[in-house]
């Protein structure tokens, strides 16, 4: 083989190596995806239901969602400081809810 068929073959095959190796990565995150699958989606639909059971409790004390959105205003100061208080009154909330685990 002369130097240029050596280096395209050799470039060749190298490239098949790194598709193959890929291929096989892939297909080995993707069984340990399936593997974890069940548990992974059997945690997550608990958390899901716990966040149901708050969700319904505060719906139940007659509590808001959020706080309601600042009314439109044209100084930016303004809008700045009404978006400071609904971030703390939901920071206030946050610290209330018992924490779930994490």
């Amino acid at each position: 083989m002369s130097a240029p068929q050596s280096l395209l073959q050799a470039a060749l095959n190298r490239v098949i190596a790194r598709v193959g190796s890929g291929l096989a990565d892939t297909a080995a995150g993707l069984a340990v995806i399936a593997q974890e699958a069940p548990t992974r989606l059997q945690e997550e639909l608990g958390l899901f239901w716990e966040e149901v059971q708050r969700e319904a409790e505060r719906l139940e004390r007659g509590e808001a969602p959020f706080p309601s959105p600042p009314a439109p205003t044209d100084d930016p100061q303004d809008q700045i400081d009404a978006l400071r208080a609904r971030v703390s009154e939901v920071a206030r909330r946050l610290e209330r809810e018992p924490r779930g685990p994490g």
